[in-house]
């Protein structure tokens, strides 16, 4: 890792940034203390911040980088649409021909529609359940992270203070002012308990438009779900003319049709982002034909209108289209491949320093916790206070060592990413382990 000059470039452009932007960001996950570091260039996993620093890229901007930074293939694809143009008030041929691509990779996947952003596709996913059921309610997981719609990011910051009882889990809002209305259509069920999980779906039956579900939500712990939690709830969905709509913005890119393929499962519509963007915004809805044709403006059964200036955009469709017809089943098996190396690498190391900690995952991404077991749900996956310091602490020792995390301390891996690259992480973590026991 190169030496930091004396000078910090990145703190005086963040000096300048705090009289512009509130906090002095556009997203707040870039923060750190004391300042963030502003990324100069990047190329394959690495990236070179304005005081010369380079470090390797475990983040990837948040899981949508699958071939990470600069990647050739992708830049020359984009530079030359880019010489084209950028966006017509007209469709175009390659939004035709990376919706056959997304649909050929999961037998699910009759329809799809693009849209700007993963929060984008759960919006219009659960929009799209409305439609179809005519019904007012939704029922996600407790604590799991699907974009700042409304509707979808109810619960997600909840704490034991306000969490309420694991048999009917509190409807809390992220942000003050939410409306009671907005709630008051939530259902929240707890993650991997099926009996209380049924109960609560059992109560809300009549309104329920779907379930909206994430096979391994993030910040429930990035820990796949039980299969006989997701056919419970697959089963459910079906008995009671509700749908199942899977957020897979980040698991898509664990298996060639995302990680629905692992349960054997088909949802009734399922939202996709970062990944499928070859680096650039984009979100998309993929589903059963029935319900998608709500969004056909020439079907008899046209019930859901929409449109975005910058849906299908070119840009963004050609680098999807080039960067995931690279990402083919052998791409994703080497990836995999390295992740499992990771995983067995800082277990290892955790055995041998003598922390408390686990790690869970699976495909291309892992996250460490300390805790003594692997957390089942959102509540055993809450950090308190002096948890979340000593993990602040190990961020802040990977980050020195050259190494980029999610500030969850997970890791999603690109394919530039050598044997070497991950050797070099899990020492980084022997080394930090011990100062944090």
């Amino acid at each position: 890792m190169n030496t930091q000059s004396q000078v910090s470039r990145s703190a005086d452009l963040f000096a300048r940034a705090q009289r512009v932007l509130p906090g002095g960001v556009s997203r707040n996950t870039v923060l750190r203390s004391p300042h963030p570091a502003y990324a100069a260039f990047g190329e394959g996993c690495r990236i070179t911040d304005l005081d010369g620093i380079t470090r390797i890229d475990f983040s990837n901007n948040m899981a949508s980088l699958i071939h990470g930074h600069a990647d050739p293939g992708t830049v020359e694809a984009v530079a030359a649409q880019l010489a084209r143009g950028s966006a017509f008030m007209m469709a175009t041929e390659v939004e035709v021909d990376y919706a056959e691509h997304l649909c050929s990779r999961n037998d699910g996947f009759d329809m799809l529609r693009f849209m700007n952003s993963g929060t984008e596709a759960i919006m219009v996913a659960l929009k799209a359940s409305r439609a179809f059921t005519g019904r007012p309610k939704i029922a996600k997981i407790e604590g799991a992270y699907h974009g700042t719609y409304d509707f979808a990011e109810v619960s997600q910051t909840s704490k034991p203070e306000t969490w309420g009882s694991p048999d009917a889990p509190a409807r809390v809002p992220v942000v003050h002012g939410t409306p009671q209305s907005t709630l008051d259509d939530v259902v929240v069920i707890p993650f991997n308990d099926v009996d209380r999980a049924i109960a609560i779906l059992e109560d809300n039956a009549a309104d329920l438009a779907c379930v909206l579900l994430d096979l391994m939500p993030h910040r429930a712990g990035l820990n796949p779900a039980d299969p006989e939690f997701v056919h419970a709830i697959r089963d459910w969905t079906s008995k009671h003319g509700a749908l199942l709509a899977l957020d897979e913005v980040i698991t898509f890119r664990t298996e060639y049709g995302g990680l629905q393929q692992r349960y054997g499962i088909t949802a009734d519509l399922t939202a996709m982002g970062k990944a499928i963007g070859g680096g650039f915004p984009i979100g998309a809805v993929a589903g059963r034909a029935d319900v998608m044709d709500l969004l056909n403006p020439r079907s008899h059964r046209y019930l859901f209108p929409h449109s975005g200036t910058f849906s299908a955009n070119p840009i963004s469709t050609t680098a999807g289209l080039s960067a995931m017809t690279r990402f083919d089943a052998e791409a994703i098996t080497r990836l995999n491949a390295l992740t499992q190396r990771a995983v067995d690498g800082i277990r290892n190391a955790i055995a041998d320093s003598g922390a408390t900690a686990c790690v869970t995952g699976c495909g291309s991404m892992f996250r460490f916790h300390l805790k003594q077991n692997p957390p089942h749900n959102f509540r055993e996956a809450y950090l308190d206070p002096t948890e979340q310091a000593r993990l602040n602490a190990l961020l802040d020792h990977l980050f020195e060592e050259g190494f980029i995390m999610i500030n969850t301390c997970s890791a999603t891996l690109s394919t530039p990413m050598t044997e070497a690259d991950i050797d070099a992480l899990v020492a980084a973590f022997a080394s930090g382990l011990p100062k944090i026991v």
